[in-house]
């Protein structure tokens, strides 16, 4: 039996994953439109008014965020696809300069510069591999591998309707007063935020604590300015 074991060890997707603009953006909707209502209903409005405002608040927040997201994506993947044709043509017009660059990023690194240039000149013999290479260390992205603008905006829409949807639930079930929808929504920002403490170190009751209180909190200043301006008259 040997004296030295195997080690294996897991780290985290840093990175969120799908989970981390999901909930994110389902927290987006469920604090804008919770305040929207929250300001609507603290001017004294019926409730087919205040309905009528989260329901059009969902639907503009909505489209909003996936014009926005697929407009983002889409520059950042058309400027990434720019840059990679450079570097295409770069290798084609000069290998023996970019395999000489390519080295240098290996000693950056702290590789001997005879195994660094053995590294980059066995890279450069595929064109393929070595332009990955080359574009994941300078422009730190992969061809082929760029994100889908469509995907982007889709996956806004969803999760933004998601978390809007649910403070006008109450209202879409002949609720006529705030309460019922606060609830519901402080019920949904605890649990995103404890969600979203699953890419933290952070405890799932403080991120579901944290989130609600700046959810609570974002509700109240808007309820306010509502009531302030409804008692006014405006």
């Amino acid at each position: 039996m040997s004296g030295t074991s195997e080690h294996h060890h897991e780290h985290r997707d840093v990175s969120g994953g799908w989970l981390r603009p999901a909930v994110f953006g389902a927290m987006d909707g469920l604090v804008s439109n919770f305040a929207l209502i929250a300001g609507i209903a603290g001017g004294h409005a019926s409730q087919k008014v205040v309905l009528l405002a989260g329901l059009a608040g969902l639907a503009a927040g909505a489209f909003s965020m996936a014009a926005g997201e697929y407009v983002s994506v889409a520059s950042q993947s058309e400027l990434a696809a720019a840059e990679i044709e450079v570097e295409r043509l770069e290798l084609a017009r000069h290998p023996a300069a970019e395999e000489r660059e390519l080295a240098e990023v290996f000693e950056a690194r702290g590789v001997d510069p005879a195994t660094a240039a053995e590294v980059a000149r066995q890279l450069s013999r595929d064109p393929d591999e070595a332009l990955e290479v080359h574009t994941r260390e300078e422009l730190g992205v992969t061809p082929g591998d760029l994100p889908s603008p469509v995907l982007a905006a889709v996956s806004s829409f969803l999760s933004f309707g998601v978390g809007a949807l649910l403070p006008v639930l109450p209202y879409l079930l002949g609720g006529a007063s705030l309460w019922p929808a606060a609830a519901v929504a402080a019920v949904g920002l605890f649990c995103a935020g404890a969600l979203v403490s699953r890419v933290t170190t952070r405890a799932w009751w403080y991120g579901g604590l944290r989130q609600l209180a700046f959810g609570a909190a974002a509700a109240a200043i808007t309820y306010g300015v509502g009531a302030l301006i409804g008692g006014n008259g405006v």
